[in-house]
C-alpha cells in the first residue's frame, strides 16, 4: 500500500487490532442468523509525510450505510460545544443574511440549527439518510452525496461557495484525503474560513487512546501533517484551538494561501511540540502494540475477576469506541450482559462482533448492577452525572483508556 497522501510505499505498522467488523454496524436480531463481515483492522504509519493510516480494504459506502446509526445530537455536551463554536463563529467572521456557511458530515443538524436560527443561510452536506432525514424535519436544506473535489466544483458552478466550511469528526473518515481537501480549496470564497475537528494524533499516543481506531477513520492526524496535506492545496492552517472533545481534539482554521490572515503564534509553537513529543520519530510508532495490548489484559482481567466473584458487570454507550475496545479484548455477553445507549437508533440491536445485546438506559435495571463500564470515556463527566443516583446503591463506574480506573474511588 501506498500513502493516501505522499504515495510513499508504506513499510511501517503502527498498531494491528486483528479483525473486526465496521464500528458502526449495529445488528438486529434477525441478522445474529446471518453471515458478518469482518475486515482487517491494521494501521500504517508513512515515514515521509507521517500520516497514520488504515490499510486499504473496505469503500466507505459499507461504513456510511443509510441506516447509519451515529447520531451527533445524542450527546447534550456535544450539542452544547457546537452552540459555543456557532456562537463565536458569528461573531469572529461577522456572519449574517447574506453569507453562507457549509457543514460537510452535517449529521443530524445538531450544529447547523444554530445558524439556522440566527437566520444565516446554510447548507448541510451528509450522506446518510437516516441522520439527513432528521436535520431536514427541523429545516436544515441537506445535499445527500460524499464531499469531494467534484461535488465542490458542481457547487461552486451554482454560486454556492462559502464564506465558512465547517468539518468536525470527518475529516478522519476521508478515504481520499487529498481530493477531499482540493474540495474545501474549491469552494471556499476568497476570504473565506475553514475550520475543521480532529482526533488529535498527539493525544492518542500520550494517552493510549487506541479505541479511537476503527475502520471509519482512515487518518489519524497531526498538525504537520494536516498543514502538509492542505498547502499541496492552495491553503494554509491560520490558527488552532486545542480542545478536551473526544479525548483531545484539534480545531483548525485554514484560508487560501493568498489570503492576507495572519498566522498565529499557536501554530508554530504546536509545530515545535509535535517534534518534541516524538511524532516524526518512527520509535515513537513502533512501541504503541505493547500499550493497547496491556489496556485489553487489563480489561479482561479485571471482567474475569468480577466474574469469578459474581458480580454484575454492564456497559453505557454503544460507541464504536467501545466496539474496537471489546471486540480486540474478546469481550462476549459472558462477561459484559448489557450495553445501555440513549441513541434510540442503537436500542434493541447488538454490538457488531460481540453480539453484547443493547438496551435503553433504565436506572432500576443499573441498581441491580455492581459495576458500569463505560465506553465512550471522553464524556464520562457527562455519564456519571447522568446516573449519579446510582452511587447510593452502590454500583461503581469502570473506564479501561487510557487505563483501567474505578472512577468512584477518585
Amino acid at each position: 500500500m501506498n500513502c493516501r497522501h505522499c504515495k510513499k510505499k508504506l513499510t511501517h505498522t503502527f498498531l494491528d487490532l486483528g479483525f473486526a467488523p465496521p464500528s458502526n454496524s449495529y445488528l438486529t436480531k434477525e441478522q445474529l442468523l446471518k453471515p458478518e463481515k469482518y475486515y482487517p483492522l491494521k494501521v500504517m504509519v508513512c515515514d515521509n509525510c507521517w500520516l497514520v493510516q488504515t490499510e486499504d480494504y473496505a469503500k466507505r459506502e459499507e461504513f456510511f450505510s443509510s441506516d447509519y446509526a451515529y447520531f451527533s445530537s445524542t450527546s447534550t455536551s456535544w450539542l452544547e460545544h457546537s452552540r459555543k463554536y456557532c456562537d463565536e463563529m458569528i461573531k469572529l467572521l461577522n456572519l449574517n443574511q447574506e453569507s453562507h456557511v457549509i457543514e460537510i458530515a452535517s449529521n443530524d443538524g445538531y450544529l447547523l440549527k444554530n445558524f439556522v436560527e440566527a437566520d444565516i443561510p446554510c447548507l448541510g452536506i451528509e450522506p446518510t439518510d437516516s441522520t439527513a432525514d432528521v436535520a431536514e424535519k427541523i429545516g436544515i436544506p441537506v445535499l445527500r452525496e460524499f464531499f469531494g473535489e467534484k461535488l465542490a466544483e458542481q457547487l461552486s458552478s451554482q454560486n454556492k461557495k462559502a464564506d465558512l466550511i465547517i468539518g468536525n469528526n470527518v475529516y478522519a473518515h476521508v478515504p481520499d484525503i487529498n481530493d477531499f481537501t482540493v474540495g474545501l480549496s474549491k469552494l471556499l470564497k476568497q476570504n473565506g474560513t475553514i475550520t475543521l475537528e480532529f482526533p488529535h494524533l498527539m493525544r492518542l499516543l500520550e494517552l493510549n487512546q487506541f479505541d479511537t481506531i476503527y475502520h471509519e477513520h482512515y487518518s489519524y492526524l497531526s498538525l504537520s501533517t494536516v498543514s502538509k496535506i492542505f498547502a499541496m492545496a492552495g491553503l494554509r492552517i491560520y490558527d488552532i484551538e486545542e480542545l478536551t472533545t473526544h479525548g483531545g481534539s484539534l480545531r483548525i482554521y485554514g484560508c487560501h494561501l493568498s489570503s492576507n490572515i495572519q498566522t498565529s503564534n499557536r501554530v508554530t509553537n504546536l509545530f515545535k511540540i509535535e517534534s518534541e513529543k516524538g511524532l516524526q520519530d518512527i520509535n515513537t510508532y513502533l512501541s504503541f502494540q505493547s500499550r493497547a495490548n496491556r489496556v485489553k489484559n487489563d480489561l479482561l482481567e479485571f471482567l474475569i475477576k468480577q466474574s469469578k466473584n459474581g458480580k454484575k458487570v454492564v456497559a453505557y454507550g454503544a460507541a464504536a469506541k467501545g466496539n474496537t475496545l471489546l471486540n480486540y479484548s474478546g469481550v462476549k455477553p459472558d462477561l459484559l450482559n448489557f450495553v445501555c445507549d440513549a441513541a434510540v437508533a442503537k436500542q434493541n440491536k447488538f454490538m457488531p462482533g460481540n453480539h453484547i445485546p443493547i438496551v435503553k438506559p433504565n436506572l432500576s435495571l443499573l441498581k441491580n448492577v455492581d459495576f458500569v463500564l463505560i465506553l465512550p470515556w471522553n464524556i464520562s463527566e457527562e455519564i456519571t452525572e447522568n446516573l449519579h443516583a446510582l452511587n447510593q446503591e452502590g454500583v461503581k463506574f469502570v473506564v479501561a483508556v487510557p487505563y483501567l480506573k474505578i472512577l468512584n474511588n477518585e
